[in-house]
């Protein structure tokens, strides 16, 4: 099937529900990227978190995520190929932070939950697409 005629193709009930579900995890990269970024500039209450302040682990954690949650954010919201990667990124980053070394961040199991929970609906989505695709393609 060419481009142009997938192009004339009506977008399905599938294709919709993944674009706003990509627009519900931006909303969601969106207030981790502020999080970290009220941390970083010192706005948080607590101990340690201001950057000049943080071990150096947390400098290299908060510094790396305060960037790629807002970029995500951004690539989700547009539903392009780069948005989605960049999410796990971010997400397999604090999965292995809060999951895996809660010795250096902190056991934070709603997070990592979360998380997981998004990533099955992100996989899940992209399954039922190609699925679609394949369809789409023996049709024409």
């Amino acid at each position: 099937m060419s481009d142009e005629a997938h192009a004339r193709l009506p977008r399905s009930s599938v294709e919709f529900a993944y674009e706003w579900f990509c627009r519900a995890v931006a909303v969601k990269c969106i207030a981790f990227g502020l999080f970290y970024w009220i941390r970083l500039i010192g706005l948080y209450e607590g101990d340690l978190w201001r950057f000049d302040l943080m071990p150096l682990h947390w400098q290299v954690a908060g510094a790396m995520l305060s960037v790629l949650f807002p970029i995500a954010a951004i690539g989700l919201w547009m539903a392009v190929s780069w948005g989605p990667v960049l999410w796990v990124i971010a997400a397999a980053a604090e999965i292995v932070m809060h999951g895996a070394l809660p010795d250096l961040f902190g056991y934070r199991p709603g997070l990592v939950a979360l998380h997981v929970a998004t990533l099955i609906g992100l996989v899940g989505f992209r399954v039922m697409l190609y699925l679609q695709h394949l369809q789409r393609v023996e049709r024409y």
